[in-house]
């Protein structure tokens, strides 16, 4: 687990929203990085992914799951102050704290303080 994620900034701007009215074109194949300049990711950028923020966890028996209710408490193994994982189409790409978004709507976020090595077998599969 040597290697690491690029920096998401050396990532291109995605290019705009096509309108509701216009058929989607193809999607280019990827370019071959060329001598002046870098490879091209627009055939990925619109690809969607599934992004979760992981808190912590639990295990229960089922008879204890069902008679879980409204205001009951489940403990998870994180702590208060722990990073919570950020997951993308169910691997660990970064972890992060929970940070206040905006206080008048009650919305929170993450804010990343590390990215997720990943080994070379990793992207490959």
């Amino acid at each position: 687990m040597d290697d690491t994620f690029e920096p998401l900034s050396d990532l291109p701007e995605p290019a705009a929203e096509l309108e509701p009215e216009a058929a989607p074109a193809p999607a280019p194949a990827p370019a071959a990085p060329g001598p002046g300049g870098p490879p091209r990711y627009d055939a990925i950028l619109s690809i969607p992914v599934t992004v979760q923020v992981v808190l912590g966890g639990t295990t229960m028996p089922v008879s204890s799951l069902m008679k879980l209710g409204r205001g009951a408490v489940i403990s998870l193994d994180q702590k208060v102050g722990d990073p919570v994982n950020i997951v993308v189409n169910g691997r660990t790409i970064a972890r992060g704290e929970v940070v206040v978004v905006d206080e008048e709507t009650a919305r929170y976020g993450v804010s990343l303080t590390e990215i997720v090595a990943s080994s070379r077998d990793d992207r490959v599969a």
